[in-house]
């Protein structure tokens, strides 16, 4: 993933430091993705579940 950015041509503190940047955005990316998905969808999913 590190080549697609260019990340190879950085070198030492600034490459450690934009893939800790690059981790943290997907992990953020993830987080409000899966919120999202998990307000759209839960209501239905926990009543498919619990009702008999």
């Amino acid at each position: 993933m590190s080549s697609m950015f260019g990340l190879e041509q950085l070198s030492g503190t600034p490459q450690a430091v934009a893939l800790v940047g690059l981790v943290l955005l997907e992990a953020v990316v993830l987080y409000v993705g899966y919120g999202e998905l998990e307000r759209a969808l839960g209501p239905a999913l926990l009543r498919a579940i619990t009702e008999r």
